[in-house]
């Protein structure tokens, strides 16, 4: 966080809590926030989890920390999710999904990130809040959208999930470019004269 605020002067930052900075104890959860802010110039911090967390929400707000929640696929708890899946596609999981929802906005979040939904459930959750919803795989009903940066550049060759648009395709490339360099320094043609400082 704190080599992104150094790069990112004026942009609006949001520090993504690790696992277990927040989960275990509500007074370390506000202290392990306030670092964001206080040490890494963050300007608000995101969190996963619903209802279960909202009243650690309530704790890093009262404190005076902007919080984001996410619910949906929260990635720090996949496995018990079932792993890597759209959540929310029966009546009762979107009910659970738009109660977690509410949940969060009531303790006090400032907006709400949901991730691999399905787009009416996203919609309708987007719909009955007062907050923003930034959607990730939740389709086009959310108040905005987010892409991790490796997908939408497609900087790797693996899996990318139905939701991924990907705008380049840069892996071919970077994997060009390292086999090159590495080429080079095992022939010695890197560095040459040009790349060295005389005495």
């Amino acid at each position: 966080c704190k080599a992104v605020r150094r790069g990112a002067q004026f942009a609006y930052l949001i520090g993504d809590m690790p696992f277990l900075s927040y989960q275990a104890d509500r007074a370390e959860a506000v202290h392990n926030a306030g670092r964001f802010l206080k040490e890494a110039g963050m300007d608000a911090v995101k969190l996963e989890g619903g209802r279960e967390m909202a009243d650690t929400v309530r704790a890093i707000t009262a404190a005076g920390i902007t919080v984001v929640g996410h619910i949906g696929l929260t990635p720090q708890s996949a496995g018990k999710l079932g792993g890597y899946r759209v959540q929310g596609k029966t009546a009762a999981d979107a009910q659970r999904l738009l109660d977690d929802a509410r949940a969060l906005e009531a303790a006090g979040a400032a907006m709400i990130v949901l991730e691999m939904v399905p787009d009416r459930v996203a919609e309708r959750v987007s719909q009955q809040l007062r907050i923003p919803t930034i959607g990730i795989g939740a389709g086009g009903g959310c108040d905005g959208q987010v892409l991790v940066l490796h997908d939408l550049l497609g900087m790797f060759d693996r899996f990318t999930p139905r939701f991924v648009k990907r705008y380049a395709e840069l892996f071919p490339q970077m994997e060009r470019a390292l086999a090159e360099y590495c080429a080079d320094v095992t022939g010695r043609r890197f560095p040459a004269a040009e790349h060295a400082f005389p005495m």
